[in-house]
């Protein structure tokens, strides 16, 4: 993955409305809502970033960081949301080194700890997540797991 170029919307703000684009496409996540939280991110009115892999240009993992990703435990924040890596491009630790970028960039900034909700166990553990909590998911059956990265 040496050919991979790790970055920050700020890095590269003229990728927003591709970013907003890809996201939604992962998530079905409105891409308004995306470009409303990425547009506050790039004017500096907060610190909760985007977090991109490019290869080639082309987007193949990201992140980003929201205030509350849809539960009801709005007390546990900012929350790593959107956490995606192309099929084609999974098991090569892009994911992984996302996350350690976002929570550097976030703790450099004096934002921690630091909140997810998956449904996933065994993956966020390797870095250095713990399960917290359960916490309602909007609109969901089931309650979700919450990790924390402090």
């Amino acid at each position: 993955m040496n050919d991979c170029l790790y970055i920050t919307l700020r890095e590269r703000p003229e990728l927003e409305d591709a970013a907003a684009d890809w996201f939604h496409g992962k998530w079905g996540v409105p891409k308004e809502a995306y470009l409303e939280c990425m547009d506050a991110y790039l004017r500096g009115e907060t610190e909760y970033g985007w977090y991109l892999c490019l290869d080639g240009g082309k987007i193949v993992g990201g992140m980003g960081v929201i205030e509350n990703d849809f539960h009801d435990r709005k007390d546990l924040a900012p929350n790593v949301c959107a956490v995606y890596t192309e099929e084609a491009y999974r098991g090569r630790g892009i994911a992984g080194r996302l996350l350690d970028m976002t929570v550097e960039d976030l703790r450099a900034k004096g934002v921690s700890p630091v909140y997810l909700v998956t449904d996933h166990t065994g993956f966020y553990e390797r870095y250095g997540w713990e399960f917290f909590c359960m916490a309602q998911g909007d609109g969901e059956p089931e309650p979700t797991r919450v990790y924390i990265h402090k």
